[in-house]
């Protein structure tokens, strides 16, 4: 079946298909802003968009996906951040790329193909905003800023449907005008192009036809993209916070530059709320991946937590969703040994590359049918846990397809990204453990109640906790 995904501009499920003659599915994504380490709600949106990817390339083929997200390392929160460290803004920007890489990492994201940044594209930025400029879609202020003239483009706010929500009055979508802002712009419903440059800016600007300054937020996105995918882009994603004023202003400038369709799809994921209320500083409720993990949580856990919602709804989190999510991740590597034990192999090859050319989906049809629908990801882990249990239920009978459920198994797994080989995952007791599970075991089984309790006792003082069956046992480490 194929990839059906709401778009944001049509309000309704649309194919996901290439509409190059190469077949090649071009796709863009919003980066993060590398001033700060990224929190859980950043992240919520970045890992939708890598089973996005993972979707597309087990659809297309991996040669035929080309993944551009961008880094924004040049605006107000970078400088600001350089300056009120004492440090050029470099140097800020590369300490928290490399913490945002570290950390996409952890939570199994694969790279983009391309990771453009803004300073590096500052002549592609300027060339797109001459082009505005030649056709009277852009004019420049008495300063040197240049603004985009939201009223030259007779579809903004066709994406966001700004045009139905209050608007500040005497902006230009109201049918009025009054008196420029203090930027001079003629309208304030128009958008920053180029920043004139400013004091508090430092060594941050560059030259220009308009005078020195520094590229506004939006056209930063519609060079990029522009550069590295072309003109029109098959998907272009990121969260619902974006979808006004950043991507109605890269659809408005973008079309208005290069004459033709920005995007053939927009896909938005909605807000991560923690413990029912907003993400905030102020709250106290704003965790980063670090935190968690010196929580005890394994970064396996946060994605698993982030994927229990539908994308496209608000997802409460909670520190007993983490819990809900390790012992999820634990049930699924229980499953994964019987799988590897029943086709002859091991864990480490349910990520072969060999699996995911299988075609075969067997018992797990269903668990893809919600994938390939709208990534419905909590139904998608219902059918998926169902496939599970009865897999468990016939756990020690010998099947006729044994290969094809362990292929079916890893195809489920890659487009989740659910790694099940970290360490810091602890789905499998060290041989200390096990060697003293075993003894246990034998005693119990011999009736020595005393010394069954004994090393019972020695397992818990150890942070493991052992469960009798009637025909074995299993072990997992005790909470925190």
């Amino acid at each position: 079946m194929p990839i059906r995904l709401h778009d944001s501009l049509t309000r309704s499920p649309r194919e996901l298909k290439p509409a190059q003659p190469d077949g090649i599915f071009r796709f863009y994504n919003c980066g993060p802003t590398v001033y700060a380490p990224a929190h859980i709600g950043n992240f919520r949106t970045f890992v939708v968009n890598d089973v996005i990817r993972r979707l597309l390339e087990l659809e297309f083929g991996a040669d035929k996906v080309k993944h551009v997200r961008n880094l924004t390392d040049v605006d107000d929160k970078t400088i600001k951040r350089a300056r009120d460290e004492g440090r050029p803004l470099a140097d800020v920007t590369k300490q928290w790329t490399e913490k945002f890489h570290a950390d996409c990492a952890a939570l199994n994201c694969l790279p983009p193909h391309i990771e453009p940044t803004a300073t590096g594209h500052i002549k592609e930025q300027v060339d797109m905003i001459d082009v505005l400029m030649q056709k009277g879609n852009a004019y420049r202020a008495a300063d040197g800023s240049v603004y985009f003239k939201v009223s030259s483009f007779d579809g903004y706010g066709a994406l966001s449907r700004v045009k139905e929500r209050e608007l500040q009055v005497g902006s230009a979508l109201s049918g009025k005008s009054q008196a420029a802002d203090a930027d001079e712009k003629e309208d304030v419903s128009d958008f920053a192009l180029w920043k004139a440059y400013k004091p508090d800016d430092g060594a941050n600007a560059w030259e220009s036809p308009w005078g020195r300054g520094r590229p506004g937020w939006h056209i930063e996105c519609s060079a990029m993209s522009k550069k590295h995918l072309g003109d029109t882009i098959d998907l272009h994603t990121g969260g619902v916070n974006l979808l006004f004023p950043h991507h109605e202003n890269e659809l408005a400038q973008s079309q208005c530059c290069n004459g033709t369709t920005f995007a053939h799809h927009w896909y938005h994921s909605e807000h991560l709320l923690v413990d029912g209320k907003k993400m905030s500083k102020s709250l106290g409720n704003l965790y980063t991946l670090d935190e968690l993990v010196a929580k005890g949580f394994s970064p396996m856990a946060l994605r698993y937590a982030l994927l229990m919602g539908h994308p496209r709804k608000q997802l409460n989190f909670s520190l007993d969703s983490m819990h809900a999510a390790e012992s999820a991740l634990k049930s699924i590597y229980r499953t994964a040994s019987y799988f590897c034990k029943a086709a002859g192999k091991s864990i480490g090859d349910l990520y072969s590359t060999e699996c995911l050319s299988s075609p075969s989906w067997l018992t797990f049809e269903k668990t893809r049918d919600s994938l390939w629908d709208d990534i419905n990801t909590p139904e998608a882990f219902g059918r998926f846990f169902l496939t599970l249990a009865i897999a468990d239920s016939n756990r020690g009978e010998t099947t006729n397809h044994s290969l094809d459920e362990f292929n079916a198994f890893s195809k489920v797994l890659y487009v989740l990204g659910i790694d099940l080989r970290p360490q810091d995952l602890k789905l499998e007791a060290p041989a200390a453990i096990t060697a003293l599970a075993e003894k246990r075991w034998a005693a119990k089984q011999s009736k020595d109640w005393a010394g069954a309790d004994a090393l019972r006792k020695e397992l818990t003082a150890a942070g493991w906790n052992m469960k009798d069956g009637k025909d074995g046992y299993t072990l997992e480490p005790l909470k925190k």
